[in-house]
C-alpha cells in the first residue's frame, strides 16, 4: 500500500511568514490602485516594491526554501536533457505533419465511404 505524504507548514514562524507574504501582495495591489492619481511611477513602484518584499519574506520561509531547492533540482535535470539537433527536429516535425495528412485523408475517405454505403446503398437517399 502506497502512502502519500502531505507536506504542511508546521511552525508558527513559517505560517506568519506566509501570512505576511500574502498581506504584502495584497498591500502592493491596493497601493497600486490607490496611487492611480500619483502617476505611473508611484503606482508601479509601490507594486514592484511590495511584490519584491513579499518574495523576500516567502523565500525566507521553509516552503520558500523548499521551492528554491526544487527549482535548482529542476534546472539540473533540464541540463541533463539531450536536445535534438535542428535537422532532427525538422525531420520529426515533417513526420508528424505527414502522419496528420495521411490520417486526415484516411478519415475523410472512411467518412465518405460510410456516407455512400448508408445513404445511397442502404437507405436509397440521393444527395
Amino acid at each position: 500500500m502506497a502512502t502519500s505524504q502531505v507536506e504542511t507548514v508546521s511552525t508558527g514562524a513559517d505560517k506568519a511568514k506566509l501570512g505576511g507574504a500574502i498581506a504584502l501582495v495584497i498591500a502592493a495591489l491596493v497601493g497600486f490602485y490607490l496611487l492611480g492619481r500619483q502617476g505611473a511611477i508611484a503606482q508601479w513602484g509601490a507594486l514592484l516594491v511590495g511584490l519584491a518584499a513579499a518574495f523576500v519574506v516567502f523565500m525566507s520561509s521553509e516552503p520558500g526554501k523548499e521551492f528554491a531547492g526544487f527549482g535548482r533540482d529542476a534546472w539540473k535535470e533540464v541540463k541533463k536533457v539531450v536536445w535534438p539537433s535542428r535537422k532532427e527536429a525538422i525531420q520529426m516535425t515533417a513526420y508528424v505533419f505527414g502522419f496528420v495528412v495521411i490520417m486526415a485523408l484516411f478519415l475523410f475517405l472512411t467518412d465518405k465511404t460510410l456516407e455512400w454505403v448508408f445513404y445511397d446503398l442502404i437507405l436509397g437517399w440521393k444527395h
